[in-house]
């Protein structure tokens, strides 16, 4: 990977910050967008933008090409078995909300169990204590090793044959841990469940095989790789969606409406009422065409060398707390991290001061927040754009920060 033909994709990051130029290293919250997914949309806006597959014009059919044209790209690059099984959503949010809303809904039933972890956002929490809520059902927590990776033997003693549904987050948002959902399906599926995994800070940054993970559901969001914002992805295996029934009713997902009843059209449509994200799905298109000309294994590799590099400068700083495993081979390409002293805004006002964006807060993970006696973190994140020289400026903008606090008290 040639960082510098890369970055000069993104123009975006050709641009100052408070008089210094941009250190960009909040790609966990959302990624920047390359010149070419930016001329698909635009192109589709200037040359072919019409609805889809409602008329039989030549605008119409162009736009349904280049509509389902993309959904044959996300097929093949998670290996789906077939488009029926790719349904697009507005994110990530969206797609686990399906699943709980519509599967979990209809297959989830009192005394049974739901089963997550103390690292997922809210957008994996939330669905499923509300499914837990109204069906009567017991959300359970796979615990936490010390380091915040998940033990194995702990899956296995908090899934059991009451479980229904086990959902997990592929990487952290917060702890960059890369958790073993291969495995965890396998067990889910020894006791009868199904398995969700949540991908949003997986499918950016390394190759997703849904056939090999052997997950029943899985869903990401197209911001966080390169695409537009408001379109995600949803796969789910046929047998299962096909017997689920759709959250949102309107035009589009029907096949026949009638006075009193209503019958829905074939996957994946029957889940995509009204007018669908267009313009975001071909987006979404020409950013896997983007991550796949660079190779998803080139781009994780990359990540896990910076993830090292800023484990082992980052960690000579003085008073400075590392979140997670401090194994770069245990996690992908972001760092959490406190300052003794130095409140999390803060850090990220400074160096914000600096030209360096990173993300402050509780990251949408405010049980996992608990579980590390932290009020709130911030979060330094790294994807194919960034370099060791990024990484370099964070730290001396680190080292700033700590010593103006040091002066003001």
């Amino acid at each position: 990977m040639n960082i510098q033909d890369i970055r000069k994709q993104f123009p975006i990051l050709d641009q100052e910050v408070n008089g210094k130029p941009l250190v960009y290293l909040d790609s966990s919250a959302t990624s920047q967008k390359p010149l070419q997914v930016i001329e698909a949309i635009e192109k589709y806006y200037r040359e072919i933008n019409s609805n889809v597959h409602r008329g039989v014009h030549t605008l119409g059919t162009r736009a349904t090409d280049a509509y389902e044209g993309a959904r044959e790209k996300v097929r093949k690059f998670i290996n789906a078995k077939s488009t029926q099984e790719v349904i697009f959503t507005r994110g990530t949010t969206t797609s686990l909300n399906t699943v709980a809303a519509s599967y979990a809904a209809a297959n989830v039933k009192e005394g049974d169990e739901i089963v997550i972890t103390y690292m997922e956002h809210h957008s994996n929490i939330i669905p499923w204590q509300q499914v837990a809520r109204r069906t009567g059902a017991q959300l359970k927590y796979i615990p936490l090793q010390a380091d915040g990776t998940i033990s194995l033997d702990d899956a296995r003693a908090t899934i059991t044959a009451n479980t229904k549904v086990v959902s997990v987050m592929q990487v952290s948002n917060v702890l960059g841990v890369i958790n073993p959902v291969k495995e965890i399906a396998e067990i889910a599926h020894q006791n009868g469940a199904v398995m969700v995994v949540d991908a949003a800070q997986s499918a950016p940054h390394m190759k997703i095989d849904v056939q090999d993970l052997d997950c029943d559901f899985l869903a990401f969001s197209g911001h966080k790789m390169c695409g537009p914002t408001g379109i995600g992805v949803l796969y789910g295996k046929k047998q299962l969606l096909e017997k689920m029934e759709p959250i949102e009713f309107g035009g589009e997902m029907i096949d026949f409406v009638e006075l009193y009843e209503s019958t829905w059209k074939e996957l994946p449509w029957k889940f995509e009422g009204g007018t669908p994200i267009i313009a975001g799905a071909i987006g979404l298109g020409a950013a896997i065409d983007f991550l796949t000309e660079i190779g998803l294994d080139n781009i994780a590799e990359h990540e896990h060398r910076l993830a090292a590099y800023a484990l082992e400068k980052m960690a000579a700083v003085e008073g400075m707390t590392i979140y997670g495993p401090l194994d770069a081979a245990k996690r992908a390409g972001l760092v959490t991290f406190n300052l003794t002293d130095v409140h999390p805004h803060d850090v990220a006002t400074v160096l914000d001061a600096e030209g360096i964006a990173v993300r402050a807060g509780h990251h949408c993970a405010q049980p996992l927040m608990r579980w590390l006696k932290a009020t709130a973190t911030a979060r330094a994140s790294f994807y194919l754009y960034n370099s060791e020289d990024d990484i370099d400026k964070l730290v001396e903008g680190l080292v700033k920060t700590k010593e103006y606090f040091s002066d003001v008290f």
